[in-house]
């Protein structure tokens, strides 16, 4: 195992600089400082071909001028607030919307577009940390947060949150990789197979916020408790795939306790590659790459089209601080916020 560092790109007059590890198989993990970002994931497939996973840019420019959240990790809270408003202990906060200024969506893209501070630890791991300050966005409390990224000889990629404020406050922590487990610029990833753990999900509305039902998948094309293709259903007649232009969904992971389990797995119809995911939180999202319609380039200078990857956001629900039923998002002062998510890859 090894870790390597080197000079990425200049942000700002500052150096931001790119992390690769690399395992006995030859599979290679970058990591970016700008949003500590999952930049690239080379794979052996079945061919033995070493083939990057990861649809995104080849430029610090690309990631900062056309980025849409490839690979970076995102808060302080992920996903959608509705209205960007949401109380702690009968305090109303107002946080950025970003997002046609109705939503806020990802935290008002604060942590995805910040010069994360970094630490190699051993020869298998990186670790990034970030401090938001009171009030960034409008969210409440000095933040302090850290990701581990830490590959193992066996494949799996795994990734260790950790936050703690000086306030109450809410948190919620994912990455948002775009894969494509053919390989980037391989085409579309309609012939993916998906299976995801989840009897139930959380419908949207015509503005992508959930209306607090937490729905049955059975007999509808959000039903992935066996394996299908990703494509199979997704232009069914379904209000649901309307609202989302496609899947951009939250799945509620049967069985959530706080321990690590099987959160959905996908394999590639060409590659051979198939991905495992694990998580310690409640919930997953499905996005099929809905409103990539062709006028960005990505890696190699090839245009991100509709449904070039997918993601899985693990992550607590959207819109929790709205839904005081749901598995909490909300942290006291000094309490610590901790999730795990694991990408396993193997060949079928």
């Amino acid at each position: 195992m090894s870790v390597t560092k080197n000079v990425y790109g200049v942000l700002n007059g500052t150096s931001v600089h790119s992390f690769v590890i690399e395992n006995k198989n030859g599979t290679r993990v970058q990591l970016l400082e700008k949003g500590a970002t999952l930049d690239k994931l080379f794979i052996k497939n079945r061919d033995g071909e070493l083939i990057d996973v990861i649809v995104g840019h080849d430029t610090l420019e690309g990631h900062v001028e056309r980025g849409d959240y490839q690979g970076v990790v995102v808060g302080q809270y992920a996903n959608r607030i509705k209205d960007g408003k949401f109380s702690v202990d009968g305090v109303e906060y107002s946080v950025t919307c970003n997002e046609n200024g109705v939503t806020s969506l990802h935290g008002g893209g604060e942590y995805s577009s910040a010069i994360w501070n970094s630490e190699i630890l051993g020869d298998n791991a990186v670790k990034f940390t970030y401090h938001s300050p009171d009030g960034t966005e409008g969210f409440p409390g000095n933040v302090d947060v850290s990701v581990v990224y830490e590959l193992s000889e066996d494949n799996d990629l795994t990734l260790t949150y950790a936050a703690t404020s000086d306030k109450k406050t809410i948190i919620n922590l994912t990455n948002h990789a775009y894969f494509n487990l053919n390989g980037t610029g391989s085409g579309d990833i309609l012939s993916h197979t998906m299976k995801i753990n989840a009897k139930r999900y959380t419908p949207i509305d015509e503005i992508s916020i959930p209306t607090g039902e937490l729905a049955s998948v059975a007999g509808t094309p959000f039903d992935f408790t066996e394996p299908k293709a990703i494509g199979r259903d997704i232009g069914a007649d379904h209000l649901q795939l309307k609202n989302g232009n496609g899947y951009d969904h939250n799945f509620c992971i049967a069985d959530y306790d706080g321990t690590l389990k099987e959160a959905a797995v996908a394999v590639a119809d060409k590659s051979g590659i198939s991905m495992t995911v694990k998580t310690t939180l409640p919930g997953i999202q499905l996005y099929t790459g809905n409103f990539l319609n062709g006028s960005v380039e990505g890696k190699n200078g090839i245009p991100m089209t509709q449904r070039c990857a997918f993601c899985l956001e693990t992550q607590v629900f959207p819109d929790t601080p709205n839904h005081p039923l749901w598995p909490t998002c909300t942290y006291d002062a000094g309490e610590e916020y901790t999730s795990q998510t694991v990408f396993s890859f193997d060949i079928i």
